[in-house]
This record gives C-alpha cells, structure tokens and sequence, in this order.
C-alpha cells in the first residue's frame, strides 16, 4: 500500500459509473441535504451514477426520507436495516448493493462535500483505491486525539501506510471489493477494508479532502462501547491474518 499522490498518467476524465454508498444511522437532520448535493454534482464526474442510503436501523425518519427521496428518483436507492447492525454492517451493505464499476463509501453525516470527489478523481487513472485524508478534522479535540491513536496502531500492527484510515470518505474501484470477506461491525470496518484490499494487491493513495462540521445529530464514534469492539475486532482481524500467514 502506498502513500503517494503522484501527476495523473492523463486527463481526468468521467468514472464510467459510480455508486456513492451512505451509511446512515438516525441522520434525518442531515440525509436530505447530502443527497441532493451528490445530484448536484454526479454528473460531473460519473456517466452513470446510484445513490444507495443504508438506513442502519434508524429510531428516527431516517428511513421515512430514505424512502421519500427514492421515489422521486431512480437513481436513488435504500437498503433498511430492521435493526441496527453497527458501522460496519452499514458498509458491508452499501458495497454489497454497488453494481456500477466504482463505488465512493461517504459518511451520511453530511461532512464530507460531494464536491471533494473532484479532488480524488484524477488519481482514478493510476490507482484502485483513493482515500481521503482530512486536511482539518472538524471535530471534538478528543476524538481527533484517538483517531491519531487508532491510526498509528493500525499502521504498527499491519503496516499500511494511510494517515488516516477511518476517513469516512473513500473511492474503491469495485473489483477489489467484489466478493470481499469483511466481518467487522463496528468502526474497525475502515481498518479491515483497507487492509483486505491491500492484501489483493490494490493500488492505494491518499488524497487531502475538506471536513465540515456535523450540523445535525449525534456522533456516535466517542461511545465506550463502540470502541471496546473496535478493539476486540482489531486484534481478532490481526489473529485472523497471523494464523493465515502461518497456515501459509
């Protein structure tokens, strides 16, 4: 896996198709506002695009707009959760339900800018994997403190050179995630992904991308409970891979 940003080998061009995949979880403040700034700005940089909203088991109208605004448009589509399986089975789903050869993983929270696409597209030409890096996390000290933390571990245990690997705002060429075996559920998602796409030899670079504040709704990521499993999931990843190293 390499950190590189590198001139592109040609014009940026259009993807042939692009599925943005949001996972949501109580964001009706928000899912409204997000899915109409990807409309605004898809057909720039995709022939062919779906907006596919994983309603995570929402206690709020998450689910109610989800519904609402793939009713009037085709484009958009809506997996529901009956109940809530965490981050990472949220992420599962929306890759599983992808059909166009791209698909962009972006948090529903609305903190990331549809826009910010124009900034990994031009690297779509040399590499299989472009990550975001935030430039300026807008969030609490705190969580940018443990989020520098959980990085630095990562790339200790499983030497993988991203700066910032829980980004939730990364362009994956489908091929590499097709099929992939992913287990977590929780926010250790991020960290399997990459690591799992790197072992099947994806090419992978980090692009610097803006972060906005949350303006509505609650993080969820700070939770006692979240980060017990992200770490009960991170050593069972890491055990996982050991033993296959071994059986190899």
């Amino acid at each position: 896996m390499r950190e590189a940003q590198p001139a592109p080998s040609q014009p940026t061009k259009r993807l042939p198709g692009l599925s943005v995949f949001l996972p949501c979880h109580n964001e009706e403040g928000n899912l409204a506002r997000v899915v109409d700034n990807f409309r605004a700005h898809l057909d720039r940089f995709a022939s062919a695009y779906e907006i596919i909203i994983v309603d995570d088991g929402s206690r709020d109208r998450t689910g109610e707009i989800a519904d609402r605004l793939a009713a009037s448009d085709a484009r958009v589509k809506v997996v529901h959760h009956p109940v809530n399986r965490g981050y990472g089975g949220a992420v599962i789903s929306g890759l599983r339900a992808a059909t166009l050869p791209w698909a962009l993983l972006c948090d529903g929270d609305g903190q990331f800018d549809a826009a910010e696409i124009g900034r990994l597209l031009p690297m779509a030409a040399d590499f299989d994997v472009v990550a975001g890096r935030r430039i300026k996390r807008a969030d609490r000290l705190m969580r940018r403190i443990n989020g520098q933390a959980w990085t630095a571990l990562v790339r200790l245990l499983f030497g993988i050179k991203v700066s910032d690997v829980d980004c939730g705002f990364k362009l994956f060429r489908r091929d590499f995630t097709r099929d992939l075996e992913l287990n977590a559920r929780g926010a250790m998602i991020s960290t399997e992904l990459m690591v799992k796409v790197a072992r099947r030899g994806a090419r992978v670079c980090e692009v610097e991308v803006g972060h906005l504040p949350r303006l509505a709704g609650e993080q969820s990521g700070a939770n006692p409970k979240v980060i017990m499993r992200a770490f009960a999931e991170l050593f069972r990843l890491y055990g996982e891979l050991r033993a296959k190293r071994g059986d190899g």
